[in-house]
């Protein structure tokens, strides 16, 4: 096997082949040190939590604690490949800081206690603000990283048993807009395309995804195709100069939070040109008429002097897209947490629609998640949606889910659309909310404007209960701490961005006292002595298989059927696309192929929101303009960020990820490969607003905006003039006393504005004003990455190394045999 250091080089070696083709093989692994294959006991199937690829591995146990991972290779997403957060992150599991006991606050400071006492406390909370003031002073926010089986056991806690309409997760942050736009769309969400699109593309757009670092293993799959024999042309669009950008054969970099008046021209030129499919328009499609008006208003020269990217350089996208024969499109959160997210990324799948490019083979559009388990948050109704993919505002659809959960209908809160993450805490901050159980997710870090989630989050009125596997920002500010299993320490099921579902098998146990989230679930419920309408327990299963029966049931004749997806199929075969069903018993690669949707009045999920003020569409409404169930193109005229550029303020803020962390560093921080990649905070800007501002590679600076302050070493890169960019994922859990009291602050979040998308509710984390000052040399240490996104002009800089422990081993099966034993 060779070894390769996969932090130097995170997407490993080239397995080229062609268009059409299989994927190869490739099986990459990653042992703890002195520990080889033959100590390995046992290998325990899984798939990532790192990111929302799904990649599919085993977790090596030796001992009853995991020493390392290995790729699958029989598996459709990731054919054993493993990126360096698959790799190493791991690790993380095993961190001597993981909670074991629950902590409760005890003369203002978290002290070590025992389940009964620390439900006692949450339970008895629980009904006294239930009995004064009601099931709405009780409120939920979840992540994107737990398990199917526990979103839905969580959301029918919330709806069906306390009967609060304040639920929703970590998802609002990256991908509400994704399911927006998919809603808008085709009248539900769900990924129309499939991962196995990239095989047979000849034109792959990217639209806002650096999916080199966001997805590394699907990145590994185009830079495979490109060095194959026909490779696709690719289109990136993104301000900085990430890898995508490099390999682009055309960067469209436009100023943050234009994306609207960009898709606008590319949209003009196609439709001039006539690069559209009027059968499938006049058979399929609704809304194209005022579409053809909108854009065109919007020539490239407009867009040129709006977007500041040439307009033939506009012409040349367009031309690229408009004549590709099979076209894939992703989309993530350069459009998603931006200005107007909703309407661009609608844009997108208008893209497809006019161009008839859904159903085939090479002819989808991703609207991608963000994390590894966010579309069960979506699916599972622990978010703004119910469970099942069914509509808040549609009688039936409420009725049909009471009948499943046997409650009463007036039980499940319908009155509006679901609270989303933004507006709880408004709740909170107001003090309508008296009680907010947080489970695995940190937003005393991840939300904007931090110096008000961090005094919305320690108000003395609020009752906050954390759930999770380390004492974070968040957790320290916690009432309650309940101490949760990892993955890898717990079994259930996930859902990746294309729709495949996994098994993750627990391999070993949790420390301590740490239960699994179902579990702590399950015991609040029991405890609370939750009751159907006959008497019974409002939840009868006991564990992770019996509640995905359970699920499988509420999915059933939904768009996000379950009910030919089982345990021990998903063990002998690996992961399943839904739908799976008796009419579809090995799942569905792609979605739309015979020109159906979910988007007929009585079955979408949603009946849809003006894409400007965000006001909810009724039901009349909704099918007056699409009595047929057809999808939907809307069309959005460009409108100017909240937030302008002055002479105080002359940059704009744009945030995102690297590589070699995920969200808030919780777990790859503990990583020594990962942490050692990426240890410190950074703010890129273009060497013309550089030398501007006096600043040299490596110096100390602070960037400002109205809402807060941010010091870091400046990484000068080939960013577009005019914009600044931070990576988001540094709080202050290892510095300090864990707020960043008495050190600068470091957090991204500091500088972003309370501000979302009026559609999909989504914070807008890259269109702040800015400026920048020096404020002395730097240390002299390389703490940025140099071979991502984040690349130096300034030469000389070694490339980023994880040390000899950041070595992996990639194995490419021998001719013929790509379709080796599942198991290692």
């Amino acid at each position: 096997m060779k070894r390769t250091d996969r932090i130097a080089e995170p997407w490993g070696t080239r397995t080229p082949y062609d268009r059409g083709g299989t994927w190869p093989v490739r099986v990459d692994s990653h042992l703890a040190e002195g520990i080889g294959a033959d100590d390995v006991e046992r290998w325990v199937p899984s798939a990532s939590v790192m990111h929302s690829n799904g990649d599919a591995l085993y977790l090596a146990v030796r001992e009853g604690e995991i020493v390392g991972v290995r790729g699958r290779p029989d598996d459709r997403v990731n054919h054993g490949r493993l990126d360096p957060k698959d790799l190493f992150a791991w690790q993380a599991n095993a961190s001597r800081d993981r909670l074991t006991r629950p902590l409760v606050r005890e003369g203002g400071e978290l002290v070590e206690s025992d389940w009964e006492t620390a439900m006692s406390r949450v339970v008895t909370r629980t009904r006294r603000l239930m009995d004064e003031q009601g099931a709405s002073a009780i409120g939920f926010y979840t992540s994107g990283q737990l398990f199917l089986e526990e979103y839905y056991a969580l959301s029918l806690i919330a709806r069906g048993g306390i009967g609060t309409n304040h639920l929703d997760g970590n998802t609002r942050l990256c991908t509400a807009t994704a399911a927006e736009a998919l809603k808008s769309s085709f009248g539900c969400d769900g990924q129309p395309g499939s991962y196995t699109d990239i095989d047979h593309a000849d034109v792959i757009a990217l639209f806002g995804h650096n999916m080199a670092e966001s997805q590394a293993v699907l990145w590994s799959r185009v830079l495979d195709r490109l060095a194959g024999p026909h490779p696709p042309a690719l289109v990136c669009v993104d301000p900085r100069p990430t890898p995508v950008a490099r390999a682009a054969t055309i960067h469209l970099a436009p100023k943050p939070g234009t994306n609207v008046a960009l898709m606008n021209a590319l949209l003009h030129v196609i439709v001039r040109t006539g690069r559209i499919d009027r059968d499938y328009i006049d058979a399929h499609v609704v809304g194209f008429d005022d579409l053809q008006r909108c854009v065109a208003e919007y020539p490239p020269e407009r867009a040129a002097e709006i977007c500041g990217v040439p307009a033939d350089d506009i012409r040349r996208a367009a031309q690229l897209l408009g004549g590709a024969e099979r076209l894939m499109s992703t989309v993530l959160q350069g459009f998603y947490q931006s200005h107007q997210a909703t309407a661009a990324a609608v844009q997108v799948n208008n893209l497809h629609l006019i161009r008839g490019m859904l159903g085939r083979r090479g002819c989808g559009v991703l609207q991608m998640n963000g994390q590894p388990t966010a579309q069960n948050t979506r699916e599972c109704g622990a978010d703004g949606d119910l469970p099942g993919f069914r509509n808040w505002n549609n009688d039936e659809h409420v009725a049909e889910l009471a009948r499943i959960w046997n409650v009463a209908p007036e039980r499940i809160p319908h009155y509006g659309p679901p609270t989303h993450a933004m507006q709880i805490m408004r709740y909170v901050e107001d003090g309508s909310i008296r009680m907010l159980w947080v489970s695995g997710t940190n937003p005393a870090v991840s939300l904007p404007e931090l110096h008000r989630i961090r005094g919305v989050l320690g108000r003395k009125r609020l009752f906050l209960v954390v759930q999770d596997i380390f004492l974070t920002e968040t957790a320290q500010l916690a009432d309650v701490v309940l101490p949760a299993a990892a993955w890898g320490e717990k079994t259930g099921t996930f859902t990746n961005a294309d729709r495949t579902v996994h098994l993750s098998e627990k391999a070993v146990d949790p420390p301590g006292d740490a239960r699994s989230d179902l579990d702590i679930f399950l015991d609040y419920a029991a405890r609370l002595d939750l009751r159907d309408k006959d008497g019974g327990p409002l939840i009868p299963w006991d564990g992770p298989e019996s509640a995905f029966a359970a699920w499988q049931e509420c999915s059933r004749g939904r768009p996000c059927d379950y009910t030919g997806i089982t345990y021990d199929r998903l063990r002998e075969h690996g992961g399943i696309q839904w739908p799976c069903d008796d009419e579809r018993p090995d799942g569905t690669e792609r979605l739309y192929a015979d020109g159906r949707f979910f988007s007929d009045p009585a079955s979408c999920e949603s009946y849809g929101r003006d894409l400007v003020t965000g006001a909810p569409l009724e039901e009349p409404e909704y099918r007056a303009l699409n009595p047929s169930g057809k999808a939907m193109v809307k069309a959005a005229e460009y409108l100017p960020p909240h937030e302008q550029t002055s002479d105080g303020y002359p940059l704009l803020l744009t945030t995102g990820r690297t590589l070699y962390h995920f969200h808030t560093r919780t777990k790859t921080a503990r990583a020594p490969q990962l942490q050692a990649a990426a240890p410190k905070m950074w703010i890129e800007l273009s060497r013309h607003d550089a030398e501007a501002a006096g600043v040299a590679e490596g110096d100390l600076v602070e960037a400002t905006t109205p809402h807060g302050s941010v010091r870091a070493t400046a990484r000068i890169t080939a960013i577009r003039e005019g914009v600044l960019f931070l990576p988001f994922h540094y709080g202050y859990w290892d510095d300090g006393d864990g707020h960043g009291a008495g050190r600068p602050p470091r957090a991204a979040n500091e500088l972003t504005p309370t501000d979302w998308d009026p559609a999909s509710k989504q914070p807008l984390f890259k269109t702040a004003a800015a400026r920048i000052r020096r404020i002395g040399a730097g240390d002299g240490a390389q703490t940025v990455p140099t071979n991502t996104a984040s690349a130096p002009l300034t030469e000389g800089i070694a490339p980023t190394r994880g040390g000899p422990a950041a070595e992996a081993e990639e194995a490419r099966p021998p001719a013929g045999d790509d379709d080796q034993e599942a198991t290692p």
